[in-house]
């Protein structure tokens, strides 16, 4: 999967585009393994052939819990990197690690 983010045809810009675009996917298939096995595990007591409405619901709160959560954690994360690139005379710093 490649979007070209950047209009530059500088290659180290599209390289860098490409491995921020890697690492958002990356990112993205880890929180919705962990989001299956948290919320499953949680609102699921015992699988069967259906889920019931309470189920259901249960789910999609955790769901929402879990994401929100991971997007916090995620902007923290990404503002403390930027800040201690800024203190380290800069750098680049990969953004666009949240979902």
């Amino acid at each position: 999967m490649s979007f070209n983010i950047s209009n530059s045809s500088d290659p180290k810009s599209q390289i860098m585009d490409q491995i921020r675009q890697e690492a958002a996917v990356n990112n993205a298939r880890a929180l919705i393994s962990k989001v299956n096995g948290h919320c499953f595990e949680k609102c699921i007591p015992s699988p069967g052939t259906s889920l019931s409405g309470r189920e259901e619901r249960c789910l999609s709160v955790c769901m929402e819990k879990y994401i929100a959560t991971w997007n916090v954690v995620s902007r923290t994360y990404i503002a403390q990197v930027q800040k201690s690139a800024g203190q380290a005379g800069g750098g680049a710093v990969m953004d666009g690690l949240g979902v």
